[in-house]
Parts: structure tokens; C-alpha cells; sequence
């Protein structure tokens, strides 16, 4: 009877902890590299979609610089 138990609160454990991960792999945002010269858009990449820890390291990561040009990465 006792293992019964451990074997079915194992279960309810595993089950409750793969649940609650699902949301943060959730949030994804489609992003994408866009520079700017004066203000204004000069160039752009296509839309790719992030999630989790990619999308994570994306947003931390700072414009780059190049003469007047800066290039920044822009999710949604």
C-alpha cells in the first residue's frame, strides 16, 4: 500500500512540475534586426520566432553601433 502511495505522489509531482514549465516555454515573440540611420529605417531582417531562453538572451543583448547605423534587435 505504501508504495502505491510514493508511486502515485510521484506522479502527481512529475505531473504538476512538466505543467508549470509549459507557460514560460510559451511565451515566444517574433523578432527580428533593424537598423536605423538618422532616426529611420534602412534595413530590416524578416520576423523569426523566440522562445524561452533564446528569446531571453535576445532582449539582453545591446545595439550595435557601426559609424551612425545602429542596429537593434526589436521583438513583438
Amino acid at each position: 500500500m505504501k508504495r502505491k502511495m510514493l508511486y502515485a505522489a510521484g506522479f502527481i509531482l512529475m505531473a504538476v512540475s512538466l505543467t508549470s514549465c509549459e507557460e514560460w516555454f510559451n511565451d515566444c515573440e517574433v523578432c527580428k534586426q533593424v537598423t536605423y540611420e538618422n532616426g529611420n529605417v534602412i534595413n530590416q531582417t524578416s520576423g523569426t520566432e523566440y522562445c524561452g531562453t533564446q528569446l531571453l538572451a535576445i532582449k539582453a543583448t545591446p545595439p550595435v553601433t557601426i559609424g551612425n547605423t545602429p542596429t537593434q534587435w526589436e521583438c513583438n
